[in-house]
């Protein structure tokens, strides 16, 4: 049996008691679910869950459950509306912003800084790109790469993650200053990755791939691509709770673009909320990704601003706790607004 959220609603007061859940302590709330099994669907109110057997009264505990804020050193993470963690690579050759930062850690961590004063909560620094056909980089070219800017970010006051594959890479960004772990492989490619984040007690944010091991971007035909993903999500984080690492410090991503077609892609996106069942707080990062091209006839990925918006817009409505993005100003207004909306709602 799988769970779904549907029936968001505005007004939550006017319903009666029990009628309407609140989705994992955040902004939205919700009066039925969708239920998948044995490959039929139909819809339960909220208020018939205690009819539905075990398995659903496990998952509905964790979709109503709120997700604990991140304390982190003096900085905390809150997960009770959307914050953004900002797009800062590294690399000469992301799909985005390749070269933009390359061989200059002061004026990258400048960068990040300028979008941590824009209001990201959060900077992801990335020394590798791992977009499809992308080189691999060798372990300490990595690091060379990332700890510099990541050593100015933390002095400068501001959190941030690592995203990489490399254990060894996580170890020296994390002595350089960096909190949380952002590993595209879910802690797969690199078999010490799994205890370098047990042992440092970090929160790490574990995204699905079909080959992890492989990079990420192989071909797989799915049956019911939303359903396999959170099967896929859920057992690895039992791996991973299994190993010693918190389940409330676990983050998960649907993996946008990885491995996925269009069809799938849009799939996943509008079955993020099914994925609040996993019980960890969600990042979204479909920012400038391909199928904004798709969309929009070929728009290249300098083009993809307002299709980037609009993705970040329904992860919100979803209830994602983090969205991932390269324009930190312009989806922090569409959120502000989308917020103020929600506000009014709850005023009549």
């Amino acid at each position: 049996m799988h769970l779904r959220p549907v029936q968001f609603v505005d007004a939550p007061f006017a319903y009666d008691d029990g009628a309407v859940a609140r989705l994992a302590g955040g902004m939205q709330w919700f009066a039925a679910y969708e239920v998948k099994e044995s490959g039929a669907k139909r819809i339960a109110p909220v208020a018939e869950i205690a009819t539905l057997g075990a398995r659903a009264a496990m998952l509905h505990a964790r979709f109503v459950a709120p997700r604990p804020p991140l304390v982190l050193g003096e900085r905390t993470l809150r997960f009770d509306q959307p914050v953004l963690a900002a797009i800062l690579n590294v690399t000469p050759d992301s799909f985005s912003d390749g070269g933009t930062h390359r061989d200059d850690p002061a004026a990258a961590a400048s960068a990040g800084m300028d979008m941590a004063s824009a209001g990201a909560a959060l900077i992801d620094v990335g020394g590798e790109s791992t977009r499809p056909g992308a080189a691999a980089v060798w372990e300490e070219d990595e690091a060379a790469r990332v700890v510099p800017v990541i050593e100015r970010l933390a002095r400068a006051g501001a959190l941030v993650s690592i995203d990489t594959r490399k254990a060894l890479v996580m170890e020296r960004a994390l002595a350089a200053g960096a909190a949380i772990v952002n590993d595209v492989s879910a802690l797969l490619w690199d078999k010490r990755a799994v205890d370098v984040v047990a042992r440092a007690g970090c929160p790490v944010i574990v995204m699905h791939s079909p080959d992890p091991e492989k990079g990420g971007h192989g071909t797989t035909i799915y049956r019911d691509v939303a359903v396999e993903v959170f099967d896929w999500l859920d057992a690895r984080i039992e791996a991973l709770v299994a190993a010693g690492v918190d389940r409330s410090r676990i983050i998960v991503d649907p993996g946008i673009g990885f491995g996925k077609s269009l069809q799938d892609n849009l799939a996943l996106i509008n079955a993020l909320a099914m994925f609040h069942g996993l019980g960890c707080a969600i990042m979204l990062g479909a920012s400038r990704k391909r199928l904004i091209g798709a969309l929009s006839n070929e728009a290249p990925v300098g083009e993809r601003l307002g299709g980037s918006v609009a993705l970040a817009l329904k992860g919100a409505e979803a209830g994602v706790q983090v969205l991932r993005v390269h324009d930190v100003a312009e989806t922090l207004q569409a959120l502000r607004v989308w917020r103020g909306l929600r506000d009014r709602a709850f005023v009549g």
